[in-house]
């Protein structure tokens, strides 16, 4: 009964430190509710590109093109390690971020004070199963919740006030090949996800889900893969369920909530190339597709497939949803509809869905093909049908052979990629964010051997013509099709957004913030904020004030530009006009005892009989051995391969570590280690190395090797230190 009882109160104290590492809750904080979602006030970024028509624009002016040259820093803040390419939303005052690996922190808007902080225990094992697993795009705000997709493949809810964990639910097995990069939209009081799905997961990882927001309960699921009673099963032609693989929608959707429609687009199957499944002749649908499903049941209205794709051409970015005027100029819109009305106002799905970097218009009611153009570099569509959609594909960039090298532009990096563009109905403009790339592709025999995912090999490179400018940023009036302005730089592009200001908020891999005239492309301001730009920018009004949100990080294409020496570091940079002012004080902060201070956080911890202690022996050799590797590679660069510390580090071992922990828990050691450890870095190096490094740190002191350590907390909790 003590034992259980101590369990129980460790384990309650490590709850409240995981999940409001702060200690503090947010005030003055209103529920979110479905009509906010789907008309926000101006002065908030409740979601991903902050409306469900994934316009990725603000109406907020006070940062036009006559005040943005005083645009200066109000605050920065560091983000955890990891691949970082969150959204900052805002509501009330109160910004939630989502950083890698499932950290969510909640952030004063006008200090950069953080509230709370969330830190998901993810598996140790998922970096074997998943690659990249740690990016983080968005969380979604509904009722009281912060709402996410976890890295292991659960939708779970966060209370938005305290940062505690509402409820969970597990959507598939991490170890099947789902991944989860993107958060939900709420469309409906539903949590809508995608995920991309490696091959070993088969058609079973490759869905749409929805769940309801405030209790977590599935609604719907819906395969991606055509199979079974679906009409378009045949378009696979005879390939085994098992071997269609890979289609996913691991970007965001869109919704249309008078017509009750979720569009999200759709990726590449694996392998690529379609004489690796069963030839050329066949679509093998729902890839590289716009998909338009029923909000309440989840069943597929319509289609349109973009590209039968053998190269990873993925189809999953943003649609913009805009009721809008067609009058497309033949002079530079490629393809058409015959029967288009010049000047009728349609209800247009329209944007960038794929790396190609062409430009689809649709009819979003019905998946009617209306326009479709060019923008970058791209030899992969030969033509449209006007009438049907139908694409042919220039038979210049199909395989027919394995081993043959084949010339396709754009590379498999895009054209477009997930850097979001937007939309500015002031200009009826599209800002489209994209890399001018060429490859050379060959197909990979899979007789051979070990091919890889996507059965390809590939040589990516700047497109000749691009005279070594990698970034594009290309403006488009979505009424003519026409050309507004065209951005070329050497430096990569990365998300942008259009706000009422008449302003493009654009940052890129050189770490350059800039602010564009929509109208004529001029760079009107620019700061250097010394790492890439990789999340996504949000704006937002608090105190009568606007504030522009951007963060940065690792890009993974930088290869292309070697002499653009920058940082890598994840930061979350807040920038407003002078009259906003800078300093501002955060909330109120109530005392939280430092564990490891001067007393417990618990009479009951302090004054306990240990069940063991650890003179018995309550870790092994092996433990402690794997423990030694660990600590010499990530702990000895500041304290010492001899464990003896220097310049101000302090020993961890002999009396210094005898005076701060005896009397204290192998449990107290283990948490203290695992989230201070490396320094700004806790929580990295997996529970199994904390554990080994907590072992060899009790061999180096002179306790004797024994029985192992469990991970049990609570078992930890109740090993004192002699």
């Amino acid at each position: 009964m003590r034992l259980a009882g101590r369990a129980a109160l460790a384990g309650a104290v490590i709850a409240l430190a995981m999940t409001q590492a702060a200690g503090q809750t947010v005030t003055g904080y209103t529920p979110v509710t479905d009509a906010q979602i789907q008309q926000p006030d101006p002065a908030e970024w409740l979601s991903w590109r902050r409306t469900l028509d994934s316009w990725g624009y603000s109406p907020l002016g006070e940062i036009d093109r006559n005040s943005v040259s005083g645009l200066r820093l109000v605050w920065a803040r560091p983000l955890p390690p990891g691949h970082q390419e969150g959204t900052a939303l805002m509501h009330d005052g109160t910004i939630f971020f989502s950083g890698p690996a499932d950290t969510i922190e909640a952030i004063d808007a006008r200090s950069g004070q953080m509230i709370w902080q969330y830190k998901r225990q993810l598996p140790e094992d998922i970096g074997d199963y998943l690659p990249v697993y740690d990016t983080t795009r968005n969380v979604a705000l509904y009722g009281n919740l912060v709402i996410g997709n976890s890295a292991d493949d659960y939708v779970y809810a966060l209370d938005a006030r305290t940062g505690e964990l509402v409820w969970e639910t597990k959507v598939l097995d991490y170890r099947t090949g789902a991944k989860q990069s993107s958060g939900p939209i709420i469309a409906e009081g539903l949590a809508i996800t995608g995920r991309s799905c490696e091959p070993e997961g088969g058609p079973a990882a490759c869905v749409i889900t929805a769940h309801d927001a405030e209790t977590g309960k599935l609604v719907w699921s819906t395969p991606i893969i055509a199979q079974g009673d679906d009409p378009n099963d045949a378009t696979w032609g005879g390939v085994p369920l098992e071997d269609r693989q890979q289609v996913g929608a691991w970007m965001l959707a869109s919704y249309d909530p008078e017509l009750g429609l979720i569009y999200m687009g759709t990726s590449v199957s694996a392998p690529a190339p379609k004489i690796s499944l069963a030839g050329n002749d066949y679509s093998y649908l729902y890839h590289n597709s716009t998909l338009a499903l029923d909000v309440t049941t989840g069943e597929i209205r319509w289609h349109y497939q973009h590209l039968v794709d053998q190269w990873d051409m993925d189809h999953t970015f943003p649609r913009m949803l805009v009721d809008q005027r067609a009058m497309p100029d033949p002079a530079e819109v490629a393809w058409m509809a015959p029967d288009l009305e010049p000047g009728r106002t349609y209800k247009t799905l329209t944007g960038v869905p794929g790396k190609t970097g062409v430009v689809y218009t649709l009819d979003r009611e019905s998946g009617k093909f209306l326009w479709a153009r060019p923008t970058v570099r791209q030899n992969f569509v030969e033509s449209i049908d006007g009438a049907s959609g139908r694409v042919t594909v220039n038979p210049a960039s199909v395989p027919t052979e394995y081993g043959r090298s084949y010339d396709i532009c754009p590379g498999p990096t895009g054209g477009a990629n997930y850097p979001a563009g937007s939309y500015s109905p002031l200009t009826t403009s599209l800002f489209m964010p994209m890399q001018a790339t060429c490859a050379q592709m060959i197909a990979l025999d899979p007789s051979q051997g070990d091919v890889g995912t996507y059965g390809v090999s590939n040589r990516i490179a700047i497109a000749p013509e691009a005279e070594g400018m990698l970034g594009v940023l290309y403006a488009l009036d979505t009424v003519t099709g026409r050309t507004r302005w065209v951005h070329r730089q050497r430096a990569g592009m990365q998300s942008v957004i259009a706000t009422g200001g008449g302003l493009v908020f654009a940052g890129d891999a050189g770490g350059w913030l800039k602010a564009f005239d929509q109208a004529t492309g001029e760079v009107l301001w620019q700061m250097n904020l010394g790492s890439s730009i990789t999340g996504y920018p949000s704006t937002f009004m608090v105190g009568g004030h606007q504030y522009l949100a951007v963060s940065t990080g690792l890009w993974l294409s930088d290869s292309f530009t070697p002499e653009l020496t920058h940082g890598s570091q994840n930061t979350l940079f807040v920038f407003a006009l002078p009259e906003a002012g800078i300093g501002a004080e955060g909330p109120e902060r109530a005392f939280v005892a430092a564990r490891g201070a001067a007393g417990f956080e618990s009479p009951d911890l302090a004054n306990a009989n240990f069940a063991r202690n650890t003179s018995e022996g309550v870790f092994s050799a092996a433990q402690a051995e794997a423990g030694r590797q660990v600590y010499q590679q990530s702990c000895a660069a500041c304290h010492g391969s001899n464990l003896a510390g220097s310049g101000g580090v302090p020993p961890v071992a002999g009396a210094a570590f005898k005076a701060k922990w005896q009397g204290r828990s192998v449990g107290d050691l283990y948490t203290y280690t695992s989230e201070m450890m490396p320094v700004g870095a806790g929580h990295t190096l997996g529970a199994a190395n904390y554990l080994a490094v907590t072992a060899y740190l009790l061999e180096a002191n002179g306790y004797p090797a024994g029985a192992p350590l469990d991970t049990d907390e609570g078992l930890l909790r109740a090993i004192g230190i002699d």
